[in-house]
C-alpha cells in the first residue's frame, strides 16, 4: 500500500493528472521483459577504509547459494490464499521471479475469491482454485460439506500437485497468517523446495525461510523481500495490473453516466473497508473536499464502492460541499482498476483500491491522512 502526502499532491503540475481515456496497454506493457539477469545476488560488498574490496559476507554468500539452487528449478508452485488483494499485492513478487527466472513455469494457487485477478495477470502459465481450510473464507465453504468428505478437498489437491511434479513452492502469505499448513500439503505432494516467512518454528516443512523485517501492512514490499531472499528480483517494483481493453470502455461509460465530461479529471473516493485504518463515511467526502479546494481547476470527486458497500457512498457525498459524483453502479474488478489508472487521486483505506492505485502509480491518501495535515496547516 501507496499513500501520498497533501503537500505533494498540492504541488501536482497539471500534466501529471490521468485521464479517464487511458489506454490499457500502456501499464501493462512493462511487465513481460522476459530478461535473465542475475537480480541484483552479485550486489556490491562492503569495502575497508583502504578502499580493498572486502571479502563477501557469510549472508552475500548464502544468497548466492540459495539463488544458484532456485535457478535450477523449472515449475513454481505460486501459493496466496486469502482474496483479491493478497494476490494483486503479490503480483510484483511473480514478475520478479518470471524475470530473472523466465524458463520457469509459474501454477498459481489461489482461492475461489482470488481467481478474479486470473484475466489480469501476466507471467503466470496456470491457475489452480483451492478453498483452504484453514482461511475463513474457505473454511465457510467447506462447511456444507458431509462429514465423510470431510479432508477430500485437501487429499484431492495432494493428489493434484503430485501428478504436476513441482520443483518448488513459494507461500505467499498475510502478515497475520501462518504458512505451515500450505507447507504441510507441499510436503506431502513431494515438493523438495518451499519457501515462506517465518512466523514460528517450522522444523522439517520448509526449505528455506525468510525472517520478517518489514512493516505487516506492506504486503507488496513484503513478498519482494520474499523472493529477494532467493535472490529473486524486478527493477519495477510496484503491483502489476493488465487492464483489458473492455475495462477502459465500461470506466469510460460509468464516468459518463456519472455526469463527467470526456477527460475531465477526477479524484477517486472509495469509501468503506480498511481494517485498522478503517475510516467513517464522511471522511472521505471531507477529505475529498480537501484536495478539491487545493485545486484552482475543474476536478470532480468521484465516488464509488465494491459491491455490497454501496451504503457508505450516501454519508460520504453529504459529508462533501464541493462537487462530486457518485458512479451509478458498483464497478467490478477490471473496472476499478481502469477508474483508478484514470485517477488524478485516489481517496481509499482499504488494500485493494489502494494496490490498484499503486499498480497504475496513481497518488493515493487516506482520508485520515488528508484530514490531519489540512487541520495541522489551518492551525499554523
Amino acid at each position: 500500500m501507496i499513500s501520498t502526502s497533501l503537500d505533494t499532491l498540492r504541488r501536482l503540475p497539471d500534466s501529471t493528472a490521468a485521464r479517464h481515456d487511458v489506454d490499457p496497454g500502456e501499464d501493462s506493457a512493462r511487465i513481460d521483459r522476459g530478461t535473465e539477469r542475475e537480480a541484483g545476488v552479485g550486489h556490491e560488498v562492503g569495502r575497508e577504509a583502504g578502499g580493498e574490496d572486502d571479502a563477501p559476507t557469510a549472508r552475500e554468500a548464502a544468497v548466492r547459494l540459495r539463488h544458484r539452487r532456485w535457478c535450477n528449478v523449472r515449475r513454481v508452485l505460486l501459493v496466496r490464499l486469502d482474496g483479491v488483494a493478497g494476490v494483486l499485492a503479490s503480483t510484483a513478487a511473480f514478475a520478479a521471479l518470471h524475470e530473472t527466472m523466465p524458463w520457469a513455469q509459474l501454477t498459481l494457487l489461489a482461492s475461489p475469491e482470488g481467481l478474479a485477478m486470473r484475466p489480469h495477470l501476466e507471467g503466470i502459465d496456470d491457475v489452480l482454485p483451492f478453498n483452504a481450510s484453514w482461511t475463513a473464507d474457505g473454511a465457510a465453504m467447506l462447511a456444507a460439506e458431509p462429514p465423510t468428505m470431510r479432508g477430500d478437498a485437501e487429499m484431492h489437491l495432494v493428489r493434484k500437485l503430485r501428478r504436476s511434479h513441482f520443483d518448488a513452492a513459494i507461500l505467499f502469505t498475510s502478515a497475520a497468517s501462518s504458512a505451515l499448513p500450505a507447507a504441510l500439503l507441499c510436503r506431502m505432494a513431494g515438493i523438495p523446495l518451499v519457501l515462506a516467512h517465518e512466523r514460528e518454528p517450522a522444523h522439517g516443512l520448509l526449505s528455506d525461510t525468510h525472517a520478517e523485517t518489514l512493516a505487516p501492512h506492506d504486503d507488496t514490499r513484503r513478498q519482494l523481500a520474499l523472493v529477494a531472499h532467493i535472490g529473486m528480483r524486478t527493477d519495477d517494483e510496484r503491483p502489476r495490473f493488465r487492464l483489458q481493453a473492455r475495462d477502459s470502455q465500461l470506466a469510460r461509460q460509468s464516468l459518463g453516466a456519472a455526469g463527467l465530461r470526456l477527460g475531465q479529471r477526477y479524484v477517486l473516493v472509495c469509501p468503506g473497508g480498511g481494517g485498522e485504518r478503517a475510516c467513517p463515511p464522511a471522511a472521505f467526502g471531507a477529505a475529498a473536499d480537501v484536495l478539491l479546494d487545493s485545486w484552482a481547476d475543474d476536478t470532480v470527486a468521484v465516488f464509488c464502492a465494491r459491491p455490497g458497500e454501496e451504503g457508505e457512498l450516501t454519508a460520504a457525498r453529504a459529508a462533501m460541499h464541493a462537487r462530486g459524483q457518485v458512479l451509478p453502479t458498483a464497478p467490478g474488478l477490471g473496472e476499478l482498476a481502469a477508474l483508478a489508472a484514470g485517477a488524478r487521486v485516489m481517496v481509499a483505506a482499504d488494500d485493494l483500491p489502494l494496490t490498484l492505485a499503486a499498480a497504475a502509480g496513481v497518488p493515493a491518501v487516506l482520508p485520515g491522512e488528508a484530514l490531519l495535515r489540512e487541520r495541522a496547516a489551518s492551525s499554523t
